[in-house]
């Protein structure tokens, strides 16, 4: 016991520090937002972006920053970016090397994005996440004293033609050394071992964190995953293989599928034979209901940590049937290109979660929208862009309450005055910091893990299907889409209308064509998780008459 006041002394004054720091950089918005730009662009005075725009960084205000640099998305940016993946090292948009691509889950030309990095903004995403848990204490305290059951993955990654790597951020930053050779602090101490993290087999990644989590059920105070989407998937995979994890609980041994021999080894490190542990959790998941099964596996978990904003509120009644009424805690909001706020109130409501950017973490500035008619995808900016009126965007602290903008950032890493493509609506401030409800991904139709589908390219691929039909007479007059969650994985259902004017009978196997000629027609984060990573189902189509009634279905299997 003497051992563990000095651990509980240390991490109460990394909780205190992290706390003054929230409310430093909150209090002095605008100073240090200011600070960032003008350390931004002095570092990056000699790049080529900004010299193209007769920029000089060196001496270079706010104000001049804003009346020079266009506002841009990734297309205008392609042509810099395509350099530096092609292996041009020189300084194009930022001084420092960039150390790898990090893959967006919005894509162009249906291929992932590809957002440059560099390594200093490993310590940024460090930081942030040492922010969490002392917000967290402030409202669930005693989360020291037990452990996180959190279902984290990689993703395959790949190499540019330059030989930089390309992978999704979260990856990038579970391999890094500020994950893999994190001190131990109680507060974020995990049930999964680091190599069933960072096992790439998606099977023995799963079946061996569920195992670790399982036999340390009682240790458990906190469950999550980084989607809500991929938390259900982890119940699913328990409803389907607990025998073969109960067998392993009760013998002290791990399933002969699990063939990574780190894996193996750091599982049978934790696990030891437990026949009550197995009986127990046999008992349960025989029942015939699995309402509440994470409070009746886990009994003292006090809330699930994962994203249910945006597209993922779907998933919030599947989370409540299986948890019991936990509170859902949405603790930050990030995304490839930048790292950008946390979650302040987080035992908030879902529909109330507002997010606080961070001030250090980029420049941010807002162009104000106005959605047509409610409808959250029906989204208007300013059309020209390139005109210097419609280049005044609204600083940090200047936002109004209850607006709504599209967040435009400036970053460390070569990236200038970006929009994201996220609309958020200003629900307050924490003193002269605003925080935001996230509302929307503009232009977004249809999502159901991290796939982003716009109306163009639904449009584009339906078009490609639809041509299936006239060899028969038939034409495609009217179609709607959405995206059905009520099993997992969740898949896009599409009900076609369809005038048919030939004699010929169109045969079932056309509109399995169909499905699969829309499928081939999504971007690359679509197929990867309708192949690779199995998160999305197999796309449907419904084939109604004039006046909405169904007569057939058919799906991509």
């Amino acid at each position: 016991m003497p051992e563990e006041a000095p651990m509980k002394n240390l991490v109460c004054e990394k909780s205190r520090k992290a706390l003054q720091f929230i409310e430093d950089v909150t209090c002095n918005a605008d100073e240090v937002q200011r600070k960032v730009l003008a350390e931004i662009l002095s570092r990056n005075a000699n790049v080529e972006y900004l010299q193209r725009y007769g920029l000089n960084g060196n001496k270079a205000d706010r104000e001049a920053f804003k009346k020079v640099m266009p506002v841009v998305s990734y297309e205008d940016l392609k042509p810099d970016i395509d350099r530096i993946a092609n292996g041009d090292t020189s300084q194009i948009i930022c001084s420092q090397p960039i150390s790898e691509f990090l893959t967006s889950s919005g894509t162009s030309a249906g291929e992932r994005k590809l957002m440059p990095t560099i390594e200093e903004e490993l310590g940024r995403r460090s930081l942030l996440y040492s922010l969490l848990m002392p917000v967290m204490d402030q409202f669930v305290p005693g989360l020291d004293r037990g452990k996180g059951m959190y279902f984290l993955f990689i993703k395959s990654e790949a190499k540019t033609p330059g030989g930089l790597l390309a992978r999704p951020v979260l990856t990038s930053y579970y391999k890094s050394s500020y994950f893999r050779d994190r001190p131990y602090d109680p507060y974020n101490n995990y049930t999964s071992p680091n190599e069933t993290i960072l096992c790439q087999d998606s099977y023995q990644s799963m079946y061996s964190q569920l195992l670790c989590g399982l036999y340390q059920n009682y240790d458990v105070l906190r469950v999550g995953a980084v989607f809500a989407s991929g938390f259900i998937r982890a119940i699913k995979f328990l409803e389907k293989h607990w025998i073969l994890l109960c067998n392993d609980i009760r013998n002290g041994t791990i399933d002969p599928k699990i063939s990574d021999p780190s894996v193996r080894e750091a599982v049978l490190k934790i696990l030891k034979p437990n026949q009550k542990l197995a009986d127990f959790i046999e008992a349960e998941c025989t029942r015939e209901s699995w309402k509440g099964i994470i409070t009746r596996l886990w009994p003292n978990t006090k809330y699930i940590d994962v994203i249910v904003t945006g597209t993922m509120s779907q998933y919030i009644p599947t989370l409540d049937y299986y948890c019991d009424g936990l509170p859902l805690v949405c603790t930050m909001y990030a995304s490839s290109e930048c790292y950008f706020g946390l979650n302040l109130n987080p035992l908030s409501k879902p529909s109330e979660v507002s997010y606080t950017l961070i001030p250090t973490m980029a420049y941010f500035e807002f162009l104000p929208v106005n959605r047509k008619n409610g409808l959250t995808n029906s989204i208007t900016a300013p059309t020209s862009l390139d005109q210097k009126k419609d280049q005044e965007l609204v600083d940090l602290v200047d936002v109004k309450l209850g607006e709504e903008y599209e967040l435009v950032v400036t970053t460390y890493a070569g990236l200038y005055r970006y929009r994201v493509g996220d609309i958020l609506r200003v629900a307050g401030f924490k003193n002269k910091a605003p925080q935001f409800n996230f509302v929307c991904r503009k232009n977004v139709v249809l999502s159901i893990d991290s796939d982003k589908t716009d109306e163009v390219e639904l449009q584009n691929a339906v078009q490609n299907a639809a041509n299936h039909l006239l060899p028969f007479g038939a034409s495609l007059t009217e179609y709607t889409s959405y995206a059905d969650t009520s099993k997992i994985p969740g898949h896009y259902v599409l009900f076609w209308e369809i005038y048919h004017s030939g004699t010929t009978p169109i045969p079932p196997s056309v509109f399995e064509d169909c499905c699969l000629a829309i499928e081939e027609s999504l971007n690359s984060v679509y197929r990867q998780g309708r192949v690779s990573d199995k998160s999305i189902g197999p796309l449907e189509i419904r084939i109604t008459e004039r006046g909405g009634h169904l007569t057939s279905s058919w799906t991509s299997l």
